[in-house]
């Protein structure tokens, strides 16, 4: 949704677009997006960046069936634990209700898809939200939030990476375990498919947290949060291969339609 909101769907979704052109990358992970849900137009938001795009080759993985913050229940065995282009059609007469998670969409062919349960919090915390203050300004508000279950999503490439894209729970700790079972995936599906791996995402923690004490480097250093003038870094993209002189690090943009900043790397070196 556009930051400020405007309430106006279809202008949304054309911002989608121009975001993810102004973007322009080969592989993009989103968080917080919804599939075939009332309130975002009953679209594939993951389909819309991935025909922004040009590419077929995009993946969401629902987290719960239902909207946020409203009516949801968790996945049963009838839903489809990453949804594609070619499986689209059948999630859809599976059940009627949309559903909420993550997505990654690559312009390089997708070999394989895998998804990690990372389960949830026990208990929810105070959360800061955006908001409009009074003078019609943006602004944030606090409100107390449950935590929803958390999965992360690997795509591997036919160019020898995988790509993790994941959305940690905002709840201190929880989030470090599961991005340390994260990692420990990683190792387990690089052996696997013989790839290096990345993993990107809004990962919750602060100060370049997921790097530390680990052998993973973060290749970007820069806020993120809020997209109106981002005052701390939660948004990273880790990798335990490349070397500095490898990678480069872009200068963010604000797109519009979100409350985080997009980080961007390219790699020099593949």
């Amino acid at each position: 949704m556009a930051i400020p909101p405007t309430n106006d769907l279809a202008a949304d979704q054309q911002k989608l677009g121009e975001a993810v052109q102004a973007i322009g990358a080969d592989v993009i992970g989103v968080q917080e997006v919804d599939e075939q849900l009332m309130r975002s137009g009953v679209v594939s938001q993951t389909q819309l960046v991935a025909e922004a795009m040009r590419t077929s080759h995009w993946g969401f993985a629902p987290v719960i069936i239902g909207e946020p913050g409203a009516k949801w229940r968790k996945l049963d065995d009838l839903d489809i634990k990453v949804v594609t282009q070619e499986n689209l059609e059948v999630n859809k007469a599976s059940h009627t209700e949309g559903s909420y998670g993550i997505g990654l969409v690559s312009r390089i062919p997708v070999k394989h898809w895998d998804r990690l349960e990372l389960g949830k919090s026990p208990f929810g915390m105070p959360l800061v939200i955006p908001a409009e203050n009074k003078k019609g300004k943006q602004s944030v508000r606090m409100i107390y939030v449950a935590d929803e279950p958390r999965v992360a999503l690997a795509a591997t490439l036919d160019n020898g990476w995988t790509v993790i894209n994941t959305h940690l729970s905002f709840v201190p700790f929880v989030n470090y375990r599961q991005l340390q079972k994260i990692k420990k995936w990683a190792a387990t599906l690089s052996a696997q498919y013989g790839t290096q791996v990345l993993i990107i995402g809004d990962m919750n923690l602060p100060k370049g947290l997921p790097a530390v004490a680990s052998k993973w480097n973060s290749l970007v250093e820069q806020n993120s949060y809020p997209s109106w003038g981002g005052k701390v870094q939660f948004d990273y993209i880790l990798s335990n291969s490349l070397k500095p002189d490898q990678y480069e690090a872009f200068p963010t943009i604000n797109t519009g339609v979100s409350d985080h900043l997009p980080v961007i790397v390219e790699i020099i070196t593949l």
